[in-house]
Order: C-alpha cells, then structure tokens, then sequence
C-alpha cells in the first residue's frame, strides 16, 4: 500500500472540517428536517443540531404518588352493628380489631346509609349515595336518576384518583356496586372494579354469596373457586390468601410503590356459614337470649366510654301497629319455646364465630404487613357498612332466599337443621332478635334509616405513623362520606372538578383528618347529613336528628301519613325522647332541610314497594326478553339477571342430546340446593329435579325407562294452573323422552327468584352448589355430547317446541 503524505492527510482533515460546518449550516438554516433525514435516525450522517438538550419522558410517565404517602388499607365488614364487636364492649372476640383499636382511634358515632350497595357508593367516590345512583341495591334499581344502579359521568372513584396518582388499587371481596344485568359473561364491564380505578380484583360482585361455594371473578373473568370444602376451602380465607399474594406480587417488582387495598369479605352477611370448630368455641355463649344481650352489652359499652352513661336501652319494637312491618317484629325472648332458643342461640353462635374466624383471616394480612415493614405507614380502615340485618324474620331461617320469596319459615323446618346450623346444608340467617341485640341500645337495624340501629356503625382507624394517639375514642358524629375526603387529606391529593371530560359533582363528605389530633369531645367538623333507604327518612344537623317513622318496602307508600320524630343526639344518642311536641319550629327546620336536601341529591321519588315486587321489576339488559333461549354447553354460569325468567309462568326445557352406555351428569341446571332446578342423566334415566326454596323432599321426576344409545330430545314442560298459599306457583309437570311422557305429576315453583345473586344457569355441568342432592356439583355431563338446551316461556304445546328446538339447534 502506497504510504500517504503528511500533507494530504492534514488536507484531507480540513477538508471534512469544513463539509461538517457547511453540513451543520445547512441542518440550522432549514425549516424542517426532511423525512429522509429523519429516518436516518440517531446514527445517520445527518444530525439535527439537538445535541444538547434531553428527552422529557414527563408528560407520558404516570404520576408518582407524594413522598412518603401511606399505604392503605381499607377493611369493610358487612352487616354489623357496635354492639356485636369486643372493642365495642360486644361479646364477640375480634382480637385483630381489638389491636387495632389499641393502636388508634375508635368512633363512637360514625354513621352509614343503613344498606350495603348504596354505603360502599359513598366510600368509593365520597358523594352521597344517591347523587351516586345507589339510592339502593343493584337488585333493586328502578331507573330514576338516583336509583339507577350505575356511577353517574360526574362522580369519579377514589381508587381512579389513587391509581392515576402512583398507587396501586387492590380490592378483594365484595363489590355490590355493578348493576345486575352486567354482571354477566358477555355483559357490559364498564362499572366492573378494573373500569372504576382498580388494578386487580378478586372476589364477588353481587350483593352476597356462598361462603363455601363463593361466585368469584378474578380481574375481568369468572372463574371456579380454588378448591372445594372438603378440602378446606372457605372464602374469608381464600380472599386472604389472595390479598397477601396481590401485596407480595407488588412488592416484588415496585416496592416503593404504595397501595391502596380494600378488602371486603362476606361477612357477616348471610349466608351465616363457618368450619364448625369455630362455631363451638361460641357454645353457650348466648344461652341468656337476646333481649338479656341488649341489656348486658348497653352496660359493657357504657363501662368503655363508647356511649354516655345516660343513655337508654331503648325497646325492642320501637314501631308499633300499622307502621310496623311485621317480617322485622321481634319476639320477645320470654315468649319464646325451649326449642326456640335452642335455635336462636346456635344462630347467634355460628354469627359469632364467623365474624372472629374472618377477623383472623385479616389478622394473616396485618402479620404480612409487619413482617415485612410496612404496618407503621399504612392508614388502616375497619368499619362495617350498616347495622346488623334483621332479614331472618322473627323466627330466623336456614334458607335466607325464603324471604326474597316471601315464603315462612317454620319451627319445624328449622329445627331439622339446628345441627348443620353454619354448614354446606344451610344458608342461614338469625332472627330479628339478634339483629336488634346486636345493634344495641340503639332503635331497629339494617334498613332503617331513620333510627342509630341501622346507621350507627362501628369504625377504627389505625395509622402508628401517622396518629399519635392510641387506644382513645373520638365522640365527633360523621358519616360514611366522609371516608373519601379523609384519605385523600391525609394523602394530599384532591378529587378531580373536572374527570374526562365531565364536571364532577363537589364531595358530599369532609374531612375526618383532624380528628387524628383532637380530644374525645372535641365539636365536629361536620353539620348536615340526611338519610333515606327503601322510604325510611331522617336528618341530622348540628346536634338535631329528625325521623320519619316508616318501615322500609312495606308497600304502603303513604309516605305523607309519616309521623316525625325529634332528637337531640346530643343528649339522647339511643333516640329514646321524642321531642317533636317540645320543638315544633325545629322539627319543621329539620323536615324542610331534608326535603331540600332530597331534591338536591336525588332523592325522590321513594319506593317502599315489598321486597318479591322490586325484585321482580323488569330492567334494561343487552338482550331484550324473548320467548326462547337457546344455551349451549361449557359456558360459563348466566346469572338469573339475564338468565330466561321461569317466575310465575309455563315454561318447557328441551335438548339435543346424544347418549351412549356411559352418559352421565347434568344437562341443565339453575339455583342451587336452596332453590333451583336440574335436568339431567344417572344411571341411564333422565331426571328433572325442583328444589323449591331447598324445603326437603325434592320434587323428583325420574323416567320409567332407561336411555338406550342414540341421539334424543330430552325435556320437560311445566303447565301452570294457579297459585298457592305465599304466592308459590302450582301446576303439572312432564317428563319427557323424545316425544314420549316418561314422568309426570304436579309441582310447585317459587314465586321469586332462586338466589339474591350467583348460581347461575349452566349447561353440561352444576356451578357451586348443586341443586339437587342425587349428584354432586360440578356433575359434569360425561359420556355423550349435548348439542344445546332451549327454555321455552312461549306456553306452546311440548310437541311444537320439540320440532323448534331441532330445527334451532340444527340451522347453527
């Protein structure tokens, strides 16, 4: 190679020199780069003269959450008075709430709507819960802006703030706040929680749900329970196992990330069901009766500070004659039979055990928090979301969903069960004695809005880093939509005004913040609540409580024959001297303050209709009602909100189905062993099983002969002939094979539905609890194939569905 000179070398430098100034004049003299030029990239021989400055990924990262903001954790019992609970003065031993509370703070007059859906509204956005549309339960929504079931545009959720703020928003357990037809395989999840602000959820959507066969979702799916009962299974310690693995989860890839967890188990709503050694460390604990409860307990609470020592134990029917609704009466413990409180008090002590069985499960979850440093800054919220339900009727029941379907319990009936109280076989619920002794001292329980028996709630905060306090009570009245704005102090963040796009509705709630530093009787920093569930009506202002006197869906509606009660809470925090004759003027104050207060919340118009009417009510679905439903097998459960509705009418069942020598397993089946129905194979005979209200025998329908290999319409016809004592529906039933009868006799239907939420319809196999006792669930359909099931509610001839229903099931 020929050897280059100096001078060419130090020629050939000045001249890149110079290209590379008159390239870079060329770059800054224009416009625009041109497209080739940026394609090039970082490594292209052009450059853009941008050397110097950085990229800024701020605009597109998510916020992070302010410097030292805590953790949060936020647990919500149902169902759940203050007098139920140890740090309360209740005999029920809660020891992870008793650290709690001897670790902060313990309310003595925090307040809730008096039901479930529409409290767990306020928590979540902070508005009062009809500005939210929960003026009541998703099951009960009736389309008036207020009642309608569904987060309106101008409220946002706490958790979307939290989330959009550096938080991670982890809640499982109970929702209740997605109205019922989306809760549904193919249904609408814009109100489902990962559309409302949270990253993960785990646990049910409805109202309530087996504990031993739970209806789980997991995210944006339904999904099968983990394992069964047999094996151990129960779902206050599955949603255990499954917060601190959502915890760990995010502590392994951003532990510096803070979180915000709701964990919101069944309990203690019904049904009422726990591992039986559990109950029997409750033995005999309740042996002296309800009524001798309230008085004890009124006592211990005093002794605790927690009520004023003048405060009276009010009576246990407070409502009397044509204002009373005679499903919520107590019956006086003396009047009861010795059979009678022998069931009582095991229905108390299976309640009992549930709620510390649960509390240990949450006590797994605060031992992960320690063990892994996180206890001293996280704001921990324990409360219960109203008072203790009176839905058991005054004689309790081993079937809740009896009530929903207006139908009695017996003594009788009961009794059969006292031994399988808590268990797979019951899904129980304890009478109003209990539900009145466990909201003591105040006036009534869950549903009543008007009186502190269905308001009055227990709540502890606990936050070591935060509140130096430890062990002390705070006396200052506050509500439920106070929860939000206090989370969001205490974090420093602010709800949005204006959430995509939307003007948002200003927080109904303040502050609970500056109780953290208060004294015991310090003034309140709240003025004006009001209160309205299922037609029941109060207010409270500064001190002052009105009430209407009216018993929720009584049916009634003489909502202007209300008598209205007057309170000074201040003195009298059990509500037991009306004042109204005293104080006219303010009582009339108080009345047109909750009439403005209505209109500006949403409030009107009331329902009170009776709970089979309202639960009845047609709603808006993605699927308008038709006359014939066609399933096919392996999906996933339809819930009976979008389900074909057999209520109180003829209906047919048919399928196409193949079978050999080894089929086996259900067909079809709804409902679950406390009310449903099933068709299916065993032992080579078809079968349709009625389990009405789960009341023993079942109503069973077998064929007089077997399944021989060979492709069949299989099915049955209901004919409905009239109704029956309660409104059950009675009529005559056949079984068929092809076209050919093989069982027939007459049968009764429920008049409402079979569960208040879960088990539902399915194909090929039983979700949850079986329907019916000659199989166990899930009873897959083996050994042959099911080409589909179609549910006729036509009350056409069986013969003319048969030819439909091969017709439908061949065109697919």
């Amino acid at each position: 190679m020929k050897k280059l000179s100096l001078k060419f070398v130090t020629t050939f430098i000045v001249l890149l020199f110079l290209v590379g100034c008159e390239q870079k004049k060329a770059v800054v003299s224009s416009d625009e780069p041109t497209e080739a030029e940026l394609m090039r990239g970082f490594k292209g021989k052009i450059e853009l003269d941008t050397r110097d400055s950085k990229p800024d990924w701020e605009p597109f990262l998510p916020k992070k959450a302010p410097k030292g903001a805590p953790n949060v954790l936020f647990i919500l019992y149902d169902d759940t008075g203050q007098a139920a609970w140890s740090p309360y003065g209740g005999r029920i031993q809660m020891p992870t709430l008793d650290k709690l509370a001897a670790d902060g703070l313990l309310y003595t007059q925090w307040h809730t709507t008096a039901l479930c859906a529409p409290t767990r509204s306020t928590l979540q956005t902070g508005r009062n819960h009809h500005l939210n549309g929960f003026g009541s339960i998703t099951e009960t929504a009736s389309g008036y802006p207020g009642y309608n079931g569904r987060f309106p545009k101008q409220v946002t959720t706490v958790a979307e703030v939290l989330q959009n703020n550096g938080y991670a928003t982890l809640w499982v357990g109970k929702n209740h706040n997605v109205p019922e037809q989306d809760v549904a395989p193919g249904g609408y999840r814009g109100e489902w929680p990962l559309n409302q602000g949270w990253d993960r959820f785990y646990g049910f959507l409805g109202g309530e749900t087996n504990q031993w066969f739970p209806d789980l979702v997991k995210d944006n799916d339904f999904i099968d329970q983990p394992y069964m009962p047999d094996d151990g299974y129960h779902l206050s310690k599955d949603l255990a196992d499954q917060a601190i693995e959502m915890l760990r989860n995010k502590d392994a890839s951003n532990p510096s990330k803070p979180f915000y967890m709701w964990f919101n188990p069944g309990a203690n709503h019904a049904p009422h069901q726990v591992p039986q050694e559990e109950i029997d460390k409750y033995k005999g604990k309740f042996d002296d009766g309800y009524d001798a409860y309230r008085t004890w307990v009124t006592a211990r609470m005093k002794e605790k500070g927690v009520i004023p020592e003048n405060t009276v134990n009010t009576a246990i029917n407070p409502i009397h004659g044509d204002l009373a609704n005679k499903l919520d009466q107590v019956r006086p413990w003396d009047s009861l039979n010795d059979n009678e409180k022998k069931l009582f008090n095991r229905m108390a002590e299976v309640f009992a055990a549930y709620s510390t069985y649960t509390d240990a499960q949450v006590g797994r979850v605060i031992d992960y928090l320690k063990e892994t440093g996180q206890y001293e800054n996280t704001l921990i919220i324990y409360a219960a979301d109203n008072g203790t339900s009176g839905e058991g009727s005054p004689d309790g029941s081993v079937n809740e969903n009896k009530l929903f379907n207006g139908w009695p319990d017996t003594l009788e009936e009961n009794m059969k069960y006292i031994d399988k109280l808590g268990g797979q076989d019951t899904y129980e619920h304890f009478p109003t004695g209990w539900a009145s002794a466990f909201s003591a001292p105040y006036k009534m329980f869950k549903r009543y809005a008007e009186y502190q028996g269905g308001t009055a709630d227990p709540l502890i905060i606990s936050w070591p880093k935060g509140i130096k306090a430890r062990g002390e009570l705070r006396h200052q009245y506050h509500h439920s939509v106070d929860i939000v704005p206090t989370i969001l102090e205490v974090i420093g963040l602010e709800m949005p005004e204006v959430n995509h796009g939307v003007k948002q509705y200003p927080l109904s709630g303040v502050s609970m913040a500056y109780t953290f530093d208060a004294k015991p009787d310090d003034p309140t920093e709240k003025h004006v609540q009001y209160y309205e569930i299922f037609g029941t009506r109060g207010i409270w202002k500064d001190g002052w409580h009105a009430a209407a006197i009216h018993a929720p869906i009584n049916g009634t509606s003489d909502f202007d024959q209300d008598k209205w009660e007057l309170y000074n809470l201040e003195e009298d925090w059990s509500q037991s001297k009306d004042l109204a004759a005293q104080h006219p003027e303010k009582l009339e104050e108080l009345k047109k303050l909750w009439m403005e207060e209505a209109k500006r919340n949403n409030v009107l118009p009331l329902d009170d209709r009776v709970a089979v009417e309202i639960l009845g009510t047609p709603r808006p679905s993605d699927e308008a009602p038709r006359d014939t439903y066609i399933y096919y097998p392996d999906t996933e459960p339809v819930p009976e909100g979008v389900a074909v509705n057999v209520r109180g009418r003829s209906y047919k069942i048919v399928a196409n189905v193949e079978v050999t020598d080894n089929s086996e397993g259900v067909i079809f089946a709804h409902g679950s062993r406390f009310g449903g129905h099933s068709l299916f194979i065993k032992n080579k005979k078809l079968y349709y099983v009625y389990n009405f209200l789960g009341i023993a025998p079942e109503q069973v329908f077998e064929s007089d002969i077997t399944l021989k290999p060979g492709k069949y319409t299989l099915g049955m016809e209901f004919n409905m002939t009239g109704k029956g004592e309660h409104g059950k529906i009675l009529g005559n039933t056949n079984l068929y094979i092809n076209d050919k009868v093989v069982a027939s006799g007459n049968m009764q239907t429920q008049p409402g539905k079979f569960t208040l939420s879960g088990d539902g319809l399915c194909v090929g196999y039983d979700s949850g609890d079986a329907v019916s006792a000659l199989y166990k669930s899930p009873a897959k359909f083996t050994g042959g194939q099911i080409q589909g099931v179609a549910v006729s509610v036509k009350g056409e001839p069986y013969e003319n569905l048969e030819s439909e229903a091969r017709r439908a099931m061949l065109s697919q």
